[in-house]
């Protein structure tokens, strides 16, 4: 009888531990964060030769434009090396649309900025063209 009672609650942990896990995983703090809008500077690069081979600036105009056009997703490359990954907003994606002709440009994007699984990005609602940085 011993042996048939310890089977059973193990069975019971098998079966209960993983829901009891996700729902825990849910709620995780910092797993999600979502802030007010907010505007951040930098340049608009593709995110497949940025990623793979550090293409960005006035010589990859060119490239990304044509990646980005092809479906390339697009980030926003700040100033410190920090990058955003660009998403459309669905109640008005032509911020972001008009945003794929500004590759390897300045801008200053203004949206809800979002974190989870250790990948930020900005919902873009509105941007504007900002002064390029100067090289000394």
């Amino acid at each position: 009888m011993n042996r048939l009672t310890i089977l059973i609650v193990a069975l019971a942990l098998i079966v209960v531990a993983p829901r009891v896990g996700a729902q825990g995983h849910q709620h995780k703090a910092g797993e999600h964060k979502e802030s007010a809008p907010q505007t951040v500077t930098g340049e608009i690069v593709d995110t497949g030769c940025y990623l793979g081979h550090s293409g960005r600036g006035p010589k990859h105009i060119e490239c990304a434009t044509k990646c980005i056009a092809q479906g390339m997703p697009m980030a926003l490359l700040t100033s410190k090396g920090t990058l955003y990954l660009l998403t459309m907003n669905h109640d008005n994606p032509d911020p972001y649309n008009e945003l794929k002709e500004m590759a390897g440009k300045t801008v200053s994007v203004t949206g809800v900025v979002m974190t989870r699984g250790g990948m930020t990005g900005i919902d873009v609602s509105k941007f504007s063209a900002a002064a390029e940085p100067t090289s000394k």
